[in-house]
């Protein structure tokens, strides 16, 4: 009896947490913003461990990142139906990592138009095949139906875009991914940053990120003065709190790791030196990621 009691209390747990269900909060009047868990890929979370987000106008909703599988899209489809009944009429891909666009071919076959400047969608057709294989491992039999579709409608360096009333501006920001972007509103003073920011959790550098461009596009979403940031990961913050927790980050890796790789210091006494930042010890996967994000971090910067 008492195994059977278990077995049931394991199921009920296991269903309680398969059923994570994304909301929507608003951000400002007809913005939204989808805040996924902080923590890594998972059968629970069907991939959606970032942040996600979207505009409502007369014309239609414009989606802004549509998850990493068919079930993931279909789940932010749910969050968007609770607010609104108008139909997703664009797909905005702010990058190629596997949240950000597999599940384009969900909403295109709902009608949406699926939109991202050049690069960001040569780099999605590139890693499609590699991402679907980590997903696979991560998700199992959740990833069924997730066709790779990268973005259909392309467009140069920079680009504006208006629907029912609303202008986007999409720039690059190449950080994490190469052509990774940002979504700039500018009637709103919100930016849907992509994987550049992160807020309550450590970002990652990866082998084909670049701290030095992060850097730069760093600055440059500071340029514009959002009083509104939707991160990649993350809550919904200003841009004091992006500063702090991924501004700063940057800046670090660049003035003190990039500068001690430039001397020719030792690696592993420089990782050594820096491996308790107190400003950055309460971020989420902190202790996981920021030895190895130092570590490429100098490898970049050794090349230079």
């Amino acid at each position: 009896m008492l195994k059977i009691l278990i077995a049931i209390a394991l199921l009920l747990s296991f269903n309680a947490r398969a059923e994570y269900l994304p909301q929507a909060e608003r951000v400002v009047d007809n913005v939204y913003a989808i805040v996924g868990p902080l923590g890594q890929r998972s059968v629970e979370n069907d991939g959606l461990n970032a942040t996600f987000g979207f505009i409502v106008t007369p014309a239609g909703v414009i989606l802004i990142d549509s998850g990493a599988s068919k079930i993931g899209a279909e789940k932010l489809a749910q969050a968007i139906r609770k607010v609104t009944d108008r139909p997703v009429r664009w797909v905005v891909n702010t990058g190629s990592q596997d949240h950000r666009w597999l599940g384009n071919d969900h909403f295109a076959r709902q009608g949406a138009q699926v939109i991202a400047l050049k690069r960001t969608a040569a780099t999605q057709a590139h890693y499609a095949k590699q991402h679907l294989q980590g997903l696979e491992r991560q998700l199992g039999a959740r990833l069924a139906g997730t066709t790779p579709l990268p973005a259909t409608t392309l467009h140069d360096d920079l680009a504006t875009l208006e629907l029912g009333g609303e202008t986007l501006t999409l720039r690059y920001t190449d950080a994490h991914f190469p052509g990774d972007a940002l979504v700039h509103l500018p009637k709103h003073g919100v930016v849907f940053t992509g994987d550049l920011v992160y807020v309550d959790r450590m970002l990652g550098v990866l082998p084909w990120s670049s701290v030095a461009k992060g850097r730069q596009a760093f600055h440059a979403l500071a340029a514009l003065k959002p009083v509104h940031v939707v991160p990649g990961h993350g809550r919904v913050s200003d841009l004091a709190k992006a500063q702090r927790e991924t501004g700063d980050y940057y800046d670090f890796l660049a003035d003190t790791i990039g500068k001690a790789a430039k001397e020719m210091e030792p690696m592993d006494e420089v990782l050594t030196r820096h491996a308790d930042l107190p400003a950055f010890r309460h971020l989420e996967n902190y202790r996981d990621l920021h030895r190895a994000n130092m570590n490429r971090a100098f490898t970049e910067f050794e090349s230079q």
